[in-house]
């Protein structure tokens, strides 16, 4: 039996309850057992972590990008050593089956490994000068105070992504994580702490939108980077702009997957189903609505929607689970609204279709992975996004160009797909859509030593890749005048 996980907020080295924010129970989305506890991070907790941070910056920043690489190295092989245990954490509190909690975590520790050592390797460059007597120096230089904030979806991955690169770059850091899904994260929180990093150097506060926008507002406070949905990040950036924040901001996506008539169904099909039904279709990346060439669509359909009927739904921790619960009750129910709204504007329901109840679990938890065909463009699963186990299919007649035009047809530019068979086809395509990251005959576009991020209202700023440590820096320009030998002093 999983034991019961309680945790504090840990700021200035230490773990300490709020300062009257309460304390919640986190529950098993699956069972609905209380798991642990967390206190909910107030204003005032922000304010006191953000000074120790404050305190701490000038020493961190100083310290050799070599002992802080050391640190972050330590604590991914404390997050090795203990991965069972986060990941059960992980799952409990947040539904996805055990393997995938695993995956997310020995992820998180790659992530602490790359930017180990990709933070020795931020140096600067002499520029030249018109002048023989000039010498300009650019140096990559830390902002300072960090804010970060975290989503439920991936809370372990996506603490790792932002907290890598802004400690490697020498900057202190204040994280938010969510009251839905604090554990698995106290846990990683644990392994930093006793790998050893300076009190005030992290510090995380669990906590809802008081929390996220005293980070915001706070003067001291040099950049706020977010994985939140598209109405957060723009709450945010209103907030931030009273004292002029840098912003890296991850938002909402609706992501496309294109079906060319030359494509292989079998893999496309199979590719869709992963990128769609994954993590129970939270992931910003998923597949929300497929753009399929109507010459192939017969066979994509029925192949996409065996690979559906195919997902085992239960409690993750259970051995041949395949797909958890929603981890919040409005994913469900924005689920069924968008399949709802489909079915009533002409869309077939080919499998699932809505919520499932399974003997010794919440009711209402599970929807049924579900392949609504025949979807028109003006749905809402085809403009809006789901974030939930359901993939909207539409017909395309018009060709590759008819393709690119519904891809790009709405303000979203996370992340898009195409599958074809000819490749210089399939690549014009994919040169021709609006988002930060598309994938070509495959249905992932992350990738550890390059950019992640969106155009558009999927936002800006990127995460990952060299590009992910540059945007924790600030350039600065040393001009200096050499005295000629023989010179007056």
């Amino acid at each position: 039996m999983s034991p019961r996980r309680d945790r504090l907020l840990y700021l200035d080295g230490g773990w300490r309850p709020s300062r009257g924010g309460g304390t919640v129970e986190v529950r098993d989305p699956a069972t609905g057992a209380v798991v642990g506890s967390t206190p909910v991070a107030t204003a005032a907790d922000v304010g006191a972590a953000v000074d120790a941070a404050a305190r701490a910056f000038p020493g961190w920043a100083r310290t050799g990008a070599q002992e802080r690489g050391a640190l972050l190295r330590r604590a991914a092989d404390l997050v090795d050593e203990r991965i069972d245990d986060i990941a059960d954490a992980l799952t409990r509190e947040q539904g996805k089956p055990l393997p995938d909690s695993v995956k997310e975590i020995a992820y998180c520790a790659t992530v602490l490994r790359y930017y180990a050592e990709e933070g020795p390797r931020l140096g600067g460059t002499l520029r030249p000068s018109a002048r023989a007597d000039i010498r300009s120096i650019v140096t990559h230089e830390p902002l300072g105070v960090v804010g970060a904030i975290v989503p439920w979806n991936y809370p372990v991955d996506l603490y790792a992504w932002k907290i890598g690169p802004a400690l490697a770059a020498g900057n202190t850091v204040v994280v938010k994580p969510p009251v839905e899904t604090p554990l698995a994260v106290g846990l990683l929180v644990q392994c930093l702490h006793d790998a050893g990093f300076p009190a005030g150097v992290v510090a995380d506060l669990p906590g809802a939108v008081e929390a996220g926008q005293a980070l915001a507002a706070h003067p001291d406070v040099a950049m706020i980077t977010a994985t939140a949905s598209t109405r957060t990040g723009q709450a945010l950036m209103r907030t931030a702009a009273d004292t002029m924040k840098r912003l890296s901001l991850e938002l909402g996506g609706q992501c496309p997957f294109v079906v060319l008539d030359d494509a292989d169904v079998a893999e496309a099909a199979a590719a869709a189903a992963r990128r769609s039904f994954s993590n129970t279709g939270q992931i910003c990346i998923a597949v929300n609505r497929v753009l399929v060439a109507d010459a192939v669509a017969d066979d994509f359909v029925a192949a996409l929607a065996e690979h559906a009927r195919a997902i085992t739904l239960g409690h993750g921790v259970e051995a041949g689970v395949t797909s958890g619960p929603a981890t919040t009750p409005g994913v469900v129910d924005k689920t069924h609204e968008h399949v709802a709204d489909a079915v009533s504007r002409g869309a077939r329901t080919v499998t699932g279709g809505g919520p499932v109840d399974l003997a010794g679990l919440v009711p209402g938890a599970f929807f049924a992975p579900t392949v609504l065909d025949h979807v028109p463009a003006d749905a809402l699963a085809m403009t809006e996004e789901t974030f939930g186990p359901a993939v909207a299919v539409h017909r395309v007649r018009g060709g590759d160009d008819e393709s690119v035009r519904l891809a790009n047809a709405t303000p979203y530019g996370l992340a898009a797909y195409v599958f074809g068979g000819d490749l210089d086809r399939a690549w014009g395509v994919a040169e021709r859509l609006h988002a930060g990251g598309v994938g070509v005959n495959i249905n992932d576009i992350t990738e550890l030593q390059a950019p992640f991020g969106g155009w558009k209202m999927s936002g800006f700023g990127r995460e990952l890749g060299t590009e992910g440590l540059l945007g924790f820096t600030q350039p600065r320009h040393l001009r200096l005048r050499r005295r000629s030998p023989g010179s007056a002093a």
